[in-house]
C-alpha cells in the first residue's frame, strides 16, 4: 500500500501547478505536500516535477505518470461516491461562484432549499463576477450570464433571459422616449457589463449592435436600477431585474419591439471526468428547478 502514498498530493500539484495551491486544495500544509512528493519521487527513482523559484512543471516522466494516476484516482473517487450515494447523504463543502441580481434573487434561494434537504452539506456561495480558477479557488461550479468565451469549461444552460430597456418617467418627460435603438446614441445610457447593447429588428430579423454612452457605469445591478430610477438615463438588463421598479411605477419600458431574447444564464465547471457528487446533484437540482422558468 506504500506505493499509493503521495499520489493524491502528486495529482493536486500537477493540476494546480504549485505546492501551495495544492496544499490549499487538500487542506494540508505545503511542507506535507512537498514531503509526500519527495518520497514518491524517491520510490520511483525519477523526478516528477521540474521546480524553479517561479514555477512547478511536470517532467516528461511526470506527465506520463500523471495520465495513469489520474485515471486511477478518478475510478477510486467514483467508486467511493457510488457507495456514498446509496446512503443519500451529501457532506463536505459545495463552493459556488455567482454574480448579479439573478443569482442573488433566484439561484441563492434554490441552493438554500437544496442545503436544507442535505443537513450535512455546507454551501459556500461567493458573489463575485471575476474569472475564477476552479482548481486554485476550489470552486465546484459557477453561474454566468451571456455569451461565454471558449475557455475549455463545460457549460450547461440554466435559463433563457429576455432583455428589457427602461427609463424613469422624469427622464422620458425631459428627453422623450427613443423610438429606435439607434436613437440611444443621443441618450444617456446606464452601462452595466458592456457598452454594446444588442437588439433585434422585428421586421428584418436583423441583430442591431448599438454602442452606447452615459454618465453612470456599474457592474452592480441594484446600482444600475437606482441610477435609472433617479433619472440618469436608460438601462438595459434582463426583465426580471425590473419587476419591483415596474410595479411601483418608478421605471417605464422603452423600445419594447426591439428587445432581444435568448440570452442565457449558464452553469459552468471544469472539464474533468470526476465531479463531486454534491456538485453533480446541485447542478441537476438547479437545472430541474429552472426547466420551465420564464423571465
Amino acid at each position: 500500500m506504500d506505493s499509493f502514498e503521495g499520489i493524491v498530493e502528486f495529482i493536486a500539484v500537477a493540476e494546480s501547478n504549485g505546492f501551495s495551491a495544492a496544499a490549499r486544495q487538500l487542506g494540508s500544509s505545503t511542507s506535507h505536500v512537498s514531503r509526500q512528493i519527495s518520497r514518491l519521487e524517491t520510490r520511483l527513482g525519477c523526478a516528477l516535477f521540474a521546480r524553479t523559484t517561479r514555477s512547478v512543471n511536470l517532467t516528461q516522466a511526470g506527465q506520463s505518470y500523471y495520465q495513469q494516476c489520474k485515471n486511477l484516482l478518478v475510478g477510486l473517487k467514483q467508486a467511493n461516491e457510488e457507495v456514498s450515494q446509496q446512503q443519500l447523504k451529501l457532506n463536505g463543502t459545495l463552493r459556488v461562484s455567482a454574480a448579479g441580481a439573478f443569482a442573488e434573487q433566484y439561484i441563492a434561494p434554490v441552493l438554500i432549499k437544496f442545503a436544507s434537504e442535505h443537513p450535512e452539506l455546507t454551501i459556500d456561495m461567493d458573489f463575485n463576477s471575476r474569472m475564477v480558477n476552479f482548481v486554485e479557488d476550489g470552486i465546484d461550479f459557477a453561474i454566468r450570464f451571456g455569451t461565454l468565451k471558449d475557455s475549455g469549461l463545460v457549460a450547461r444552460k440554466l435559463a433563457n433571459r429576455d432583455m428589457m430597456a427602461v427609463a424613469s418617467p422624469e427622464y422620458l418627460a425631459e428627453h422623450s422616449a427613443p423610438k429606435m435603438p439607434n436613437d440611444l446614441k443621443r441618450h444617456s445610457c446606464i452601462i452595466s457589463n458592456n457598452d454594446h447593447w444588442l437588439f433585434h429588428h422585428p421586421e428584418t430579423d436583423a441583430e442591431l449592435n448599438i454602442k452606447v454612452e452615459g454618465r453612470w457605469r456599474s457592474n452592480n445591478v441594484p446600482a444600475v436600477i437606482a441610477a435609472a430610477e433617479q433619472g440618469l438615463g436608460i438601462a438595459y438588463l434582463p426583465k426580471s431585474s425590473f419587476v419591483t421598479s415596474l410595479e411601483k411605477g418608478s421605471l417605464t419600458p422603452v423600445l419594447a419591439p426591439y428587445w432581444t431574447s435568448g440570452l442565457t444564464s449558464w452553469i459552468v465547471y471544469q472539464n474533468r471526468r470526476f465531479l463531486p457528487m454534491r456538485a453533480r446533484m446541485a447542478i441537476d437540482y438547479l437545472i430541474a428547478h429552472f426547466k420551465d422558468w420564464q423571465e
